[in-house]
């Protein structure tokens, strides 16, 4: 079936067969190149400003078996129907009700897609060419960059999970390897171990808070695990290579944050590796780095608009990724607040894809289920969940809407059965 011409190797409307499914060494690299995100460097250099080494050790540990808890469920939710998040979310919020949750997540995805391109751009172009870049001037050859960036990553998102794959075989371990590699460079040349490093300065965050920001830093990309994991031979296998390769691959990139904000006051490996004379292999940690995560939220974005629009994935992956590239560099100045906001949002998504998965298991592993127009209550959930998940600031935002989420999902199912 998967061989004849025009078929759609990336089941945009359909589950995934036996014929599409990968192996479980293409899954694992996928999902952890997934989760090789340059932003959450930035929360380790956070984490690293106020918390203490072992108080950062309980942070990731705790923040990331939450966040292993919860993507783990949605990878074995994808594993196991076969199904992108968009087609699980038209069973549980509707076919009309799932343009909802599917414009979330492609906004959000393109929007960090533009300002991942962007994330490249910049510090290449400084250093490389020695540009003066300010949030008010970019010379062209920034600009050239990004549109060279773009281009590249547009492609791979373009010809589906085929080149995905075939990226993070090429990403994963080179940036492990030399990002690893690096830090452990910059720890030896220090004047001070790295648990005496740690603990310089006032360390003013709560090992809660700390798991909140591991938590929060991830949670939005992480929702649409299905769109990958749908493509893995078992449920067992979504769950497992999703939760190892998430806690693998965020804990290392806020050790790089950590470590670069610790010893050579940044944010970024990258910065790290220019600090040791590695100007090339930092660039190519940088690209890798950031192409391993954008081509993802490409491809999530496209799933999306192709749900809402009914046109062929490929053809919102292109427009996707021009709108962008195009607005990549005042993404990057204008709108990284706008998107941690956003980021909010999603989680109560996912936690009603879950709750709805598992107690009417039957309508998404079968074809021949009744599909709603829109169920309100989950609709009326995703609102009211990042409403509160934005403006209550106790505890974990995004375990704050997804209870409220949780609560309307629950009040509506006692009212249907009523």
């Amino acid at each position: 079936m998967s061989n004849k011409k025009g078929f759609d190797v990336d089941y945009t409307t359909q589950a995934v067969d036996r014929a599409g499914r990968k192996s479980t060494l293409s899954m694992f690299m996928v999902m952890l190149g997934f989760t090789f995100f340059s932003a959450s460097m930035w929360v380790g250099q956070q984490l690293a400003a106020g918390l203490n080494f072992w108080g950062f050790v309980w942070a990731l540990v705790l923040g990331g078996l939450i966040l292993a808890a919860y993507t783990g469920s949605l990878g074995f939710i994808g594993a196991e129907s076969g199904l992108s998040l968009d087609m699980l979310a038209q069973r549980s919020f509707g076919k009309k009700g799932s343009w909802l949750p599917s414009a979330m997540i492609s906004f959000t995805q393109i929007g960090w897609f533009g300002v991942g391109l962007a994330m490249f751009a910049i510090p290449v172009a400084k250093e490389l060419l020695g540009l003066d870049v300010t949030p008010d001037h970019m010379p062209w050859q920034g600009y050239l960059m990004v549109a060279i960036a773009g281009v590249l990553m547009t492609c791979t998102a373009y010809f589906g999970i085929k080149s995905l794959t075939i990226i993070s075989y090429v990403a994963v371990p080179a940036v492990a390897i030399l990002g690893t590699a690096a830090m452990i460079m910059a720890v030896n040349r220090g004047e001070l171990g790295l648990i005496e490093q740690f603990n310089q300065g006032s360390k003013t965050l709560g090992i809660i808070a700390g798991a909140g920001l591991v938590v929060g830093s991830f949670v939005s990309g992480g929702t649409a695990t299905p769109n990958f994991t749908r493509f893995a031979k078992s449920g067992k296998v979504g769950l497992w290579t999703t939760v190892v390769a998430f806690f693998i691959g965020n804990s290392l990139m806020f050790c790089f944050g950590a470590v670069s904000s610790i010893y050579v006051g940044g944010n970024d490996i990258f910065e790290v590796m220019l600090n040791l004379n590695l100007f090339y292999l930092a660039v190519l940690v940088l690209g890798l780095n950031i192409w391993t995560t954008n081509d993802n939220a490409l491809y999530t974005g496209g799933l999306g608009l192709s749900n809402i629009f009914g046109l062929s994935k490929k053809a919102m992956v292109l427009i996707s990724g021009i709108i962008g590239t195009v607005a990549a560099v005042w993404l990057y100045w204008n709108f990284c607040g706008w998107l941690n906001v956003l980021n909010c949002t999603l989680p109560p998504v996912g936690i009603i894809l879950i709750l709805d998965y598992f107690v009417r298991r039957k309508a998404y592993l079968e074809d021949s289920v009744e599909i709603k127009t829109v169920n309100w209550f989950a609709v009326a959930g995703v609102v009211l969940g990042a409403v509160v998940a934005n403006l209550v600031h106790w505890g974990f935002p995004a375990i704050n809407g997804m209870a409220v989420a949780a609560l309307c999902y629950c009040c509506g199912r006692f009212v249907c059965n009523k």
